[in-house]
């Protein structure tokens, strides 16, 4: 069950790095309120994560699954720039994340 709290965490840690991209700085908006509320469904789930799994292996996929899912978001909605070497280093980025679920249960 803690893969599963883990994968949420990662989940609204991608939603609220991509709301950050429409807050317009801290002015009370939709957007900042969805920020706070996924910032925070996120850290709930990692806490919970975190009580089963080491601290060290939850936190490095929590982060790796940010940058996976900001990478995908920011390449295909978001157009920006997109290079084979780029995809590389994803591509590492998820094999860190398998790599750490098979050896951790």
């Amino acid at each position: 069950m803690a893969w599963v709290y883990l994968f949420f965490a990662g989940v609204f840690e991608i939603c609220w790095a991509v709301g950050v991209k429409y807050c317009d700085g801290f002015r009370p908006s939709i957007p900042l309120a969805f920020v706070t509320i996924t910032m925070i469904l996120s850290l709930i789930f990692l806490n919970m994560a975190i009580k089963i799994l080491p601290m060290s292996v939850a936190y490095a996929v929590w982060s790796g699954i940010g940058i996976v899912g900001v990478f995908i978001y920011g390449t295909l909605i978001l157009k920006e720039p997109f290079s084979l070497l780029s995809m590389c280093f994803i591509i590492m980025i998820l094999i860190g994340i398998i790599g750490l679920k098979l050896v951790v249960k």
